[in-house]
C-alpha cells in the first residue's frame, strides 16, 4: 500500500474520532450537569451551553498556533500530542465531581485540539497531486461525519451505557488513535523555515490574500449551514411529528444524515475537483445546497426532512475537499500547517456561529425561517465566490490551455 493511502485511513479515522469525541457530549452535558449537582433547569440550560460551546472558541484561537508547530517540528508529532492529550482529557471528565470541572475540562480540551490541521497538513504535503483531490475530499468527510454523527453516538451510548461511560469510550478510542498513528503514519518531514514566522509574517507571505480570505469564509460559512439547525432539530422534528415517541432518535438520525451522505460524496466530489476544476465544484455545490435548504422549511414530516437533508450532504460533500485543494494549491509548502490552522479555526467559529445563529432566529421568527436565513448565506456566499474565485481561476485555467 502506497504510504499516503495508509497515512489517509490512519488520520481519516483519527479524525473522526476526534469529531466524535468534540461533538459527542452535546445531547449529554445536560445530564451529566444535573448528575454533578445543578437542579434549577435554566442554570443547567445555561452551563450546557457554554460548556459545549467553550471548546470551539478556544480550538478556533489555538487551531493556528499548533498549525505552525507543525510547520517547526513535524505533522505526525502534532497528531500523537493531541490524540493522547485528548484521550487524556477526555477520560478525565468522567471523574468530575463539579460542573466547573467539567468546564475547565472542555476548555482544556480546545486548547490542545489540532488534530484535524495536523492530519490536514500532512495528507496535503506527503500526497501526488493526481490523489491530492481524492485524499482530501475523503479526509474531509472524517470530521464532518465525526461531528455530525457525534451527538447520536454520545445519546447511544449513554442511553445504553450510562453517562460517565460515554467519556470513558471516547477516550478508550483516542488511545487507539494515538497507538495506530504511532504505529503506522509515515511523514518525511523538513523543516523549510528556521526562523519562527510570526503571524503578519506569515499572512505577509501568502501570495493570494483575497482568494485565501474568501475560502476562510465559504468554509465558515459552510460549517455555519451544516450546524445552524442543532439547537431548533428536536423542536422541529417535534412540530412535524404527529406523536411524541422517539422524537430524540428521529432527530438524531435527521441530524446525521447529512453527515452520512458527506461520506458518500466527498471523495467524488474530490476527484471531479482534479479534473474540471476545484472552483467549479465550489461555485455548483454552493448554488444547489443554499437551494436545497429552502424546501426544508416546507416539509411536512420528519421523513421529508431526513431525505432533504441527505442531498445537503451530497452538496456540501464538494466543498470542504475543495477549499482543501485550493488553499493546498495556492498556499508555499512551508505555510500550509499555518494557514490550514486559520481555515480550521474559521471551521470551529463556524459550528459555534451556526448554533447561536439558529437559535436566535427560531427565537426571533420561528423555527422554519432558520432554513431560509441559512440559504441566503449559502447563495450570498455562492455570488461572492462567482466573482471572487470562480471567474479568477477559469480565466487562468483558460489561458493556461487546461
Amino acid at each position: 500500500m502506497p504510504v499516503w493511502k495508509r497515512n489517509l485511513i490512519v488520520c481519516w479515522f483519527g479524525m473522526f474520532v476526534t469529531g466524535v469525541g468534540m461533538s459527542q457530549i452535546a445531547p449529554v452535558l445536560p445530564l451529566y450537569i444535573r448528575q454533578l449537582g445543578v437542579e434549577h433547569a435554566g442554570s443547567v440550560a445555561q452551563l450546557s451551553g457554554f460548556a459545549f460551546g467553550i471548546t470551539y472558541i478556544i480550538s478556533a484561537i489555538f487551531s493556528p498556533v499548533w498549525g505552525m508547530a507543525a510547520d517547526k517540528v513535524g505533522r505526525k508529532t502534532m497528531l500523537l500530542r493531541t490524540s493522547l492529550g485528548m484521550a487524556l482529557v477526555i477520560g478525565c471528565m468522567g471523574f468530575a465531581h463539579h460542573v466547573y470541572t467539567l468546564i475547565i475540562l472542555r476548555l482544556l480540551q480546545g486548547a490542545i485540539t489540532g488534530y484535524g490541521t495536523a492530519c490536514t497538513t500532512l495528507i496535503a504535503t506527503q500526497t501526488d497531486k493526481e490523489n491530492a483531490g481524492y485524499a482530501l475530499g475523503t479526509l474531509s468527510t472524517a470530521n464532518i461525519a465525526g461531528s455530525l454523527l457525534g451527538p447520536t453516538i454520545g445519546g447511544f451510548t449513554a442511553e445504553n451505557l450510562g453517562v460517565q461511560n460515554t467519556f470513558f469510550v471516547t477516550g478508550a478510542l483516542m488511545l487507539v488513535v494515538f497507538a495506530l498513528t504511532l504505529a503506522f503514519v509515515k511523514e518525511s518531514f523538513t523543516r523549510e523555515h528556521t526562523k519562527t514566522l510570526r503571524m503578519k509574517d506569515v499572512w505577509d507571505s501568502v501570495p493570494q490574500k483575497s482568494l485565501t480570505l474568501t475560502l476562510f469564509v465559504t468554509f465558515f460559512i459552510l460549517t455555519v449551514a451544516l450546524y445552524s439547525i442543532e439547537p431548533i432539530m428536536t423542536v422541529y422534528v417535534t412540530e412535524l411529528s404527529r406523536t411524541a415517541s422517539h422524537v430524540a432518535l428521529i432527530s438524531g438520525l435527521t441530524f446525521s444524515a447529512s453527515g452520512l451522505a458527506n461520506i458518500v460524496a466527498a471523495p467524488r466530489l474530490g476527484r471531479l475537483s482534479d479534473r474540471i476544476g476545484a472552483h467549479k465544484v465550489i461555485l455548483f455545490a454552493l448554488i444547489a445546497a443554499g437551494l436545497i435548504f429552502i424546501p426544508q422549511a416546507f416539509v411536512r414530516s420528519p421523513w421529508e426532512l431526513m431525505g432533504l437533508r441527505f442531498m445537503l450532504g451530497l452538496a456540501a460533500g464538494g466543498l470542504v475537499p475543495s477549499v482543501s485543494i485550493l488553499v493546498k494549491k495556492i498556499t508555499p509548502q512551508a505555510l500550509t500547517g499555518r494557514v490550514f490552522g486559520l481555515n480550521m479555526s474559521a471551521g470551529y467559529l463556524g459550528v459555534f456561529g451556526g448554533s447561536v445563529l439558529g437559535g436566535q432566529v427560531a427565537a426571533a421568527f420561528g423555527t422554519r425561517y432558520v432554513f431560509i436565513v441559512t440559504s441566503g448565506l449559502l447563495l450570498m456566499n455562492a455570488i461572492w465566490v462567482y466573482f471572487k474565485v470562480y471567474r479568477k481561476l477559469n480565466a487562468t485555467r483558460l489561458a493556461a490551455g487546461e
